[in-house]
């Protein structure tokens, strides 16, 4: 063990003595796995970006929920247009049908909700345009995010009895009440007076334009009927849409699945042979849509990225072909004295693994360098997976460049190389 240790200190203090000793060949041969490794992890960098950046935007779906509704999400098959188009709409006496018989250790919520976009608030002289407005029930904070971080969310007698009380995005507290807490404040929208009980977390921009937040508002769906009709057909009012939020010892969700579908088609009176006139929607199909297209882009990056690095290897193993040519006679007087060939191709390789290892740690800096630009919808960041990785790229790409010359090196018969100069 300790002439192990003594043999990898031995070829790193000769590794460095080399690269010390010409400084500028060392700066211009690392440049070439410098750039490879930027290219190549910037790429990685970037598309995890974009990638986590769309999942956070479409984070609006929530986890591990199933979502009933009219019209599925993907449409596959031949299946007819106006067989969907005939289906009816979920309905709020179907929402308590479904509480009733999902069994309870099924699911951890089952919720209603139903939206309407367009609105406008009003508190004294202030107001806000283009407002999503919407109808949930209680069970809605288990099925979605609700980061109530002012006030509270709704009681249960808030969303039984249809209280006119709100929780608010952000932006909309900000903008209706810009000089103080607009906790206990009342606003008016559509004729009605809504009290303030809660505000939402600021959410900020995202990549995609999708629902935010910052500019909705969450009022008891009994409160939003006052309003809006919900609709049980047709497209005229606001639709509503049934969610189950699934339980983590519930693998791809298939056991609630099953209960749903089961459930819809008992509370629909469906025969054993009909057709389900019901969507059972997933974020999964979302998620694995995404997944699919970053593999995709991913794998574009990795190609056009191992271009670079293959340029910065060859430039590696070219320099080390020098440097082994220039160091033959030193070689020669190292194997006179005693030193075995594993020592000399040990010195060589660790060489070359060594200068890769600093041209791959200049790299990842650029790239982080990249991750300090201030965005505002884009935030790009460089997870230790890509750190590793690029350091590991570092290691094969000089072990590959260096190998044949430290081979040659080490076969070298020592009169012949002691006599060259």
């Amino acid at each position: 063990m300790m002439k192990t240790l003594r043999l990898v200190l031995e070829s790193f203090r000769f590794a460095w003595q080399a690269l010390r000793a010409n400084l500028l060949r060392t700066i211009l041969s690392l440049l070439g796995v410098t750039v490879g490794i930027f290219a190549i992890i910037a790429v990685f960098t970037v598309v995890d970006s974009l990638e986590a950046s769309i999942r956070q935007s479409m984070n609006f779906v929530g986890d591990k929920v199933i979502y009933v509704q009219k019209w599925p999400w993907a449409f596959g098959g031949e299946y007819p247009w106006w067989k969907y188009f005939n289906r009816p709409l979920p309905t709020q006496r179907e929402f308590r049908s479904l509480q009733r018989l999902l069994p309870a250790d099924s699911h951890r919520g089952v919720a209603l909700f139903a939206a309407q976009g367009g609105n406008t608030l009003k508190a004294g002289d202030n107001s806000v345009e283009s407002v999503a407005l919407q109808g949930v029930t209680f069970d809605f904070r288990r099925v979605s995010d609700v980061p109530v971080t002012e006030g509270r969310y709704f009681l249960p007698q808030e969303v039984e009895g249809a209280a006119n009380v709100a929780i608010v995005g952000y932006d909309i507290a900000h903008n209706l009440y810009p000089n103080g807490s607009a906790l206990g404040k009342v606003f008016r929208t559509r004729g009605q007076k809504f009290t303030i009980v809660g505000v939402m977390e600021k959410e900020g921009k995202k990549l995609l334009d999708t629902p935010s937040n910052d500019t909705n508002v969450l009022v008891p769906v009994g409160a939003f009927s006052k309003i809006f009709a919900i609709s049980t057909g047709g497209f005229t009012g606001a639709q509503a849409i049934l969610a189950v939020k699934g339980r983590d010892d519930d693998p791809g969700l298939q056991n609630l699945e099953s209960e749903i579908r089961g459930a819809m088609r008992n509370i629909r009176g469906l025969k054993p042979r009909e057709e389900d006139n019901f969507a059972l929607n997933r974020p999964e199909m979302l998620a694995d849509a995404i997944t699919k297209l970053f593999s995709v882009i991913g794998l574009v990056g990795a190609v056009i990225g191992s271009f670079a690095i293959l340029v910065g290897g060859f430039g590696i193993a070219n320099i080390m072909f020098v440097s082994v040519k220039e160091r033959t006679n030193i070689i020669g007087i190292q194997k006179s004295l005693g030193a075995k060939n594993y020592f000399i191709l040990f010195q060589f390789l660790f060489e070359a693994v060594f200068l890769c290892l600093i041209g791959g740690a200049a790299g990842l800096f650029l790239v982080y360098l990249i991750t300090l630009v201030p965005q505002d919808s884009l935030k790009v960041f460089m997870s230790m997976n890509r750190i590793v990785l690029g350091l590991s790229l570092s290691v094969v790409i000089g072990v590959l460049s260096g190998i044949i010359p430290a081979v040659l090196a080490s076969n070298m018969d020592p009169v012949i190389a002691i006599r060259s100069k």
